[in-house]
């Protein structure tokens, strides 16, 4: 089976520093919490190192890994970043063919500062991610069976729906993971396009930035899932999605982006776990109990794995499993592509994991 990715491509480079070097201050009434630095002062870091990644690339390298043959579009500069990234790229068996290199901007870059829970700050310098353009996506880059795109980068996010309009043309199925920046400046042209998506895979910041448009589609509020009040219930089934003093059910996002006409949608909330919505079908599978040394990639890895699974015919609940048991590995490493697993390794991995119970519910029920 063939895939082709296209997105981001960035050097990052990982500073892991001691709990306690860095001061952390968390928000009573929000889900946020800051990572404070002591102006002037030099700290000492546990490790410091550089490795390839970006969506695109993290993307690619997941997909070869279990068995595809793999081809990526990324925009690189002419530099000896983009060097490594070619290097990787061609190391772990993923077509370069269709790379372009752009002398205008250098390639992207990210520092990534890991500390506490390892739930990394990251300053990213965009580059040649953000001159992607509809030109540079060749019509025989397309002859593959999946095209996935990873999150679009300012300008570059201009080309998605033309860019999903030949995948489709060419016969592939479409599975996309845009980022939040693509779907806050561009929500409308978004959802225009969603239509022609077979599989959309957002997180829960991701998601929240679609309510204010979707509620205004398909009212506020919506059916819950049933639960058990004295059991543990992921935060999605008892209070939804916000976002600008508006409020959806994880039914009716679901259901609306699909009304929309996407044919399944994905919704990943970190120790949560994550979703997945059908037709006639909403699943669960809890996040997988692991140490963490970086989350950076997690959901690339995720995204990636079950895209990549479905399409070779896994059962959803199988693939589902699978996608969390892979970016549990990768999460278990500072980097985004070390922990990534080869496909007979992620195959014994769900066979022996015996803890991880995915529930479905019929969509019609809620």
């Amino acid at each position: 089976m063939k895939a082709l990715t296209v997105g981001g491509a960035m050097v990052d480079s990982i500073a892991i520093i001691n709990s306690g070097g860095i001061e952390r201050m968390s928000m009573r009434n929000a889900d946020a919490s800051f990572l404070l630095l002591e102006e002037g002062r030099k700290i000492e870091a546990e490790e410091i190192s550089t490795y390839p990644g970006g969506g695109a690339v993290n993307a690619a390298v997941s997909m070869a890994r279990l068995g595809l043959d793999v081809s990526a579009i990324v925009k690189l500069g002419t530099d000896q970043r983009a060097d490594s990234i070619l290097g990787k790229l061609e190391k772990e068996g993923v077509s370069t063919r269709w790379v372009t290199r752009d002398p205008r901007l250098p390639t992207g870059a990210s520092v990534v500062i890991s500390s506490h829970e390892r739930n990394a700050a990251i300053f990213t310098f965009r580059g040649a991610n953000t001159l992607l353009a509809i030109e540079d996506i060749k019509r025989e880059a397309l002859s593959v069976d999946i095209v996935c795109i990873s999150s679009l980068s300012n300008q570059s996010a201009d080309c998605f729906p033309d860019l999903v309009k030949a995948a489709k043309a060419a016969g592939c199925k479409v599975a996309a993971n845009p980022g939040i920046r693509q779907l806050t400046a561009r929500g409308r042209a978004f959802l225009d396009t969603v239509g022609s998506i077979d599989i959309l895979v957002v997180n829960r910041a991701e998601a929240n930035a679609l309510v204010p448009v979707l509620t205004g589609m398909a009212g506020e509020g919506g059916p819950s899932l049933p639960f058990d009040p004295d059991q543990p219930v992921p935060d999605l089934i008892r209070r939804g999605f916000s976002s600008g003093g508006f409020e959806i059910s994880l039914v009716r996002f679901l259901q609306a982006l699909m009304k929309e006409g996407a044919g399944m949608v994905v919704v990943t909330d970190g120790r949560q776990g994550a979703f997945v919505g059908t037709a006639g079908t909403v699943l669960h599978c809890p996040a997988a109990a692991t140490e963490v040394l970086g989350t950076a990639g997690a959901g690339d890895a995720f995204a990636s794995t079950f895209v990549a699974l479905t399409s070779l015919g896994w059962p959803l609940d199988a693939a589902l499993k699978a996608a969390t048991l892979n970016s549990a590995s990768v999460v278990r490493h500072a980097d985004t592509q070390t922990g990534l697993l080869k496909l007979a390794e992620l195959e014994e991995a769900v066979a022996r994991e015996k803890g991880l119970q995915v529930r479905d519910w019929p969509m019609r029920a809620a």
